[in-house]
C-alpha cells in the first residue's frame, strides 16, 4: 500500500500541475494570446498531437510542465503574425490575468478536495485548544513491556500545586505557543527545573510558574522506531479529548469547505514565510540531529507522507496533503520574484505605473522591461531555491517525517 500511496500521490501531483498550466491555458486563449504547446511533464516527449494552433504533449516523467504563451517576455523570438498577439504586448490587467489562472486553478482545487473531504470524513478543528481536564498526582515510572502501566502515587501534582485548575485553556510553554496536548507533553518532558505556562481562566490571562518533576518513561525513538526507557518531565496535567472531525451536507460543506480553505491558506503563508529560518535546523536533522516536525518537506517527503497515509488507511490525510500542496504552490508562485508567475506579473504592473509616470511628465510610453538586467536577480533567486530545495530533499532522506 505505501508504493501505492506513492504512486498516486505522484498521479495527483501531475494532476495538480497540468490543472495550473491548463489555467493559463485557458485564459491566454480566452484574452485573444496564442498558446503555442503545453505539455504536462518533462523530459522526452511520450506522445503530442496538435489541435488548432496549440500542440499538446506528454513528458517523461510526471514532474512539471508547462505552458508556452507567445510572447512571454520580450527576449521571446515571434514568428509573423505573434506580434499583435504576444503576452508583453498586452494590456496590463489581461497579462496579470493569464499569470494569475494557475494559481487560481490551484486554490479552485484545493476548495473542492476541502469539499469532498467535508462531506466524506469531515473537516477537523484548526483551532485546537489545550482545555485542562483534571490535575493530580505524577507516577513517578512507568512498568516494563508489555504492560506499560503507571505504578502508584498520591498527593498534588506540580500542576495543582501551582494553582492550575480544570477548565483552564493553556495557551504557551516558556513563551512558545501550544495549540495540542501533544505539543504540550513535547514541551515538558524536555523541560527541568520550572516551566512558565500561559493560561487563560475565564478570559483572563495568567503566568504561572509550575516545577517540573523527573519520571521514567518508555517513549519511541523517532529516528529507529525502537522503545527505549528514558527520564523525561511531567507536571500531572491532563486535558479534555479534542473534538473529532465534523462531517457537513453538501449544502452546509461549502462555505465550510470556502471558511476552512481560508484558514489554512494563513496557515500555509506564514510557513512559507518562515521557511528561511528552517535551513538551520534542516541543516541540524541533515547532519545527524532530530528533525522537527514542522520543518519544510520537498516533494520526496510529501509523496513519503502519502505512502504512509495510504499503507494506513488515513485517506483524509492523504486528501488534506494534496490541499496543502496545492495551497503551497498557488502561494509560491504569488511570489514577486521571476521566474515566477507572481515576478511576471510584478513586471507588468511595473510597466503600468511607469508608463503612467511618463505620461503625467508629458513623455511617451517607454518600451518593456529589460529582462537581461533582471537575470541576475533571477539567477540568484534561482540558486538559493534550488539549494534550499536540495537540503530539504536531504533532509526527507536521511531523516524524514512519519505520520503521528
Amino acid at each position: 500500500m505505501f508504493a501505492l500511496g506513492v504512486a498516486l500521490f505522484a498521479l495527483a501531483l501531475a494532476v495538480s500541475v497540468a490543472l495550473h498550466e491548463a489555467g493559463h491555458l485557458w485564459v491566454a486563449r480566452r484574452l485573444g494570446m496564442k498558446v503555442r504547446r503545453f505539455a504536462v511533464g518533462r523530459g522526452p516527449t511520450v506522445f503530442s498531437f496538435r489541435r488548432g494552433e496549440t500542440e499538446y504533449g506528454l513528458g517523461l516523467f510526471p514532474v512539471g510542465g508547462f505552458c508556452d504563451i507567445a510572447g512571454t517576455t520580450a527576449l521571446d523570438e515571434l514568428a509573423p503574425g505573434e506580434y499583435d498577439r504576444a503576452l508583453y504586448r498586452q494590456r496590463t490587467w489581461k497579462r496579470v490575468a493569464v499569470m494569475s489562472g494557475g494559481v487560481c486553478m490551484n486554490f479552485l482545487l484545493a476548495v473542492v478536495l476541502v469539499l469532498g473531504l467535508a462531506v466524506g470524513w469531515g473537516l477537523p478543528d484548526l483551532h485546537p485548544r489545550i482545555v485542562v481536564e483534571s490535575v493530580g498526582c505524577v507516577p513517578p515510572s512507568q512498568g516494563p513491556a508489555p504492560g506499560y502501566g503507571l505504578v502508584g502515587c498520591d498527593g498534588p501534582g506540580p500542576a495543582a500545586s501551582a494553582g492550575i485548575r480544570p477548565g483552564d485553556v493553556v495557551l504557551a510553554v516558556d513563551g512558545r505557543d501550544v495549540a495540542r496536548f501533544g505539543d504540550l507533553v513535547e514541551r515538558v518532558w524536555q523541560s527541568s527545573g520550572v516551566v512558565e505556562l500561559v493560561i487563560d481562566r475565564q478570559g483572563r490571562e495568567l503566568r504561572v510558574p509550575v516545577a517540573v518533576e523527573p519520571v521514567q518513561r518508555w517513549v519511541v525513538d523517532p529516528r529507529s522506531g525502537v522503545e527505549r526507557s528514558t527520564t523525561v518531565g511531567a507536571i500531572g496535567l491532563s486535558a479534555q479529548p479534542v473534538a473529532g472531525p465534523v462531517r457537513y451536507g453538501l449544502v452546509a460543506a461549502v462555505p465550510a469547505a470556502f471558511a476552512f480553505t481560508g484558514d489554512l491558506v494563513v496557515a500555509s503563508a506564514r510557513t512559507l514565510a518562515s521557511a528561511p529560518s528552517k535551513v538551520a535546523s534542516l541543516w541540524h536533522s541533515v547532519t545527524g540531529g532530530e528533525r522537527d516536525a514542522d520543518t519544510p518537506v520537498s516533494v520526496v517527503g510529501a509523496a513519503s507522507l502519502g505512502g504512509q497515509a495510504a499503507e494506513r488507511g488515513m485517506w483524509e490525510s492523504f486528501v488534506l496533503l494534496m490541499v496543502g500542496l496545492n495551497l503551497f504552490v498557488g502561494l509560491v508562485n504569488l511570489l514577486p520574484l521571476l521566474p515566477l508567475d507572481g515576478g511576471h506579473a510584478a513586471v507588468a504592473v511595473y510597466e503600468a505605473c511607469r508608463n503612467r509616470v511618463r505620461r503625467l511628465r508629458g513623455l511617451s510610453d517607454a518600451g518593456p522591461v529589460d529582462f537581461g538586467k533582471l537575470l541576475p536577480v533571477t539567477y540568484a533567486f534561482v540558486v538559493a531555491g534550488g539549494a534550499f530545495t536540495v537540503l530539504t530533499v536531504v533532509a526527507d532522506v536521511v531523516a524524514p517525517i512519519r505520520l503521528a
